[in-house]
């Protein structure tokens, strides 16, 4: 509580001038307060929750086949590359081309073949199915950054594999392993 203290000196024979008041203000509630407040808001608090996407992973060792004409595989290679082709690399129906993780590489190359595989099969219910196989040069970062792509280009089927040795020829022809 604060407190008013008064000295008050009488001597005989001076005036007496004005009396000092000596001014003391006790913060205990205040700091009681404080830490009441910052107590109450660390406990009402909710942090950050992280988002996460939800992989379906198969279940199983035998792999679904894949319609040809719908199929897109995408190769991830080394320096923020990859290699796309549609269909089989035997017999694709777009040959095996670069391209980098950026808005007007692999998400424009995604936003026409989804667009593509629309028109030719003529059926808007099952879109492009998309063959994701990371290769051993490729990083972490670079697998996230493809199924962020997946889910801004919203391409609904798409699967992560192992890249087959043919597949790694062909990054190593494009000198990206």
């Amino acid at each position: 509580m604060a407190q008013l203290n008064t000295s008050q000196s009488t001597q005989s024979g001076k005036k007496i001038r004005s009396k000092k008041m000596i001014v003391g203000v006790d913060l205990t509630a205040m700091v009681d307060l404080a830490f009441l407040l910052i107590t109450f808001f660390m406990l009402t608090t909710s942090l950050a929750k992280q988002k996460a996407m939800d992989v379906n992973m198969p279940v199983g060792e035998n792999p679904a086949t894949v319609p040809d004409n719908r199929s897109l595989t995408i190769c991830l290679g080394s320096n923020n590359q990859v290699v796309w082709y549609r269909g089989t690399l035997n017999n694709p129906f777009e040959k095996p081309t670069k391209a980098s993780y950026s808005k007007n590489g692999l998400r424009a190359m995604l936003n026409s073949q989804s667009k593509k595989v629309l028109t030719e099969t003529n059926d808007s219910v099952r879109g492009i199915i998309v063959l994701i196989k990371p290769s051993d040069k490729s990083n972490y970062k670079n697998l996230v950054d493809i199924l962020d792509e997946m889910a801004i280009s919203h391409v609904k089927q798409y699967a992560i594999g192992d890249i087959l040795p043919e597949e790694i020829d062909v990054l190593k022809k494009e000198k990206l392993y």
